[in-house]
């Protein structure tokens, strides 16, 4: 039988699963990479859930785990990711099917931001997610101002990289 904590925890990974997804469509080469980081980031979510005081939305809590283990992992590893086996009760959360072919016309974006820095990475994530500027300082752990500084640095850079020749 399931404790209180675990289906709580279960139902708001359900609910949150895409933020994990688009995270690692960020910081993932290929499938197997992001099954494998969604898989570590769901299991740092779990060990982390029963130090979740709710002083945040779970959604901007997950997002900075997930974006620490993404980052973690792909400067440990420059992306090749190992995972954690995790022993004890298995939950099946029905996976919403991420579709890459779904997503062909962003492949332009998703390539230039591949190009970026960790940082940067998660800033322009949190930005196309309508996420305000107070909560991605809040969830990147700086200023609201350096938010928005770092973000139009970004927006000049990606510009660049999606139009090289300025036309």
């Amino acid at each position: 039988m399931k404790s209180e904590l675990e289906q709580s925890f279960v139902k708001q990974l359900q609910e949150n699963q895409n933020i994990i997804h688009k995270i690692c469509r960020l910081y993932a080469e290929d499938e197997d990479a992001h099954k494998d980081l969604f898989q570590e980031i769901t299991i740092q979510l779990w060990k982390a859930f029963p130090k979740f005081r709710g002083d945040s939305k779970f959604s901007t809590w997950a997002y900075r785990v997930a974006l620490n283990t993404a980052i973690t992992l792909y400067r440990k590893t420059k992306r090749s990711i190992n995972t954690v086996g995790y022993e004890g009760n298995y939950h099946f959360v029905p996976e919403v099917h991420y579709n890459y072919e779904e997503e062909e016309q962003l492949k332009l974006l998703y390539q230039a931001v591949h190009q970026l820095n960790d940082i940067e990475k998660a800033l322009i994530f949190m930005y196309l997610e309508d996420k305000d500027y107070t909560e991605i300082a809040e969830t990147l752990g700086i200023s609201e101002v350096n938010a928005r500084v770092k973000m139009n640095r970004i927006k000049g850079k990606l510009k660049k990289l999606l139009n090289p020749k300025g036309i």
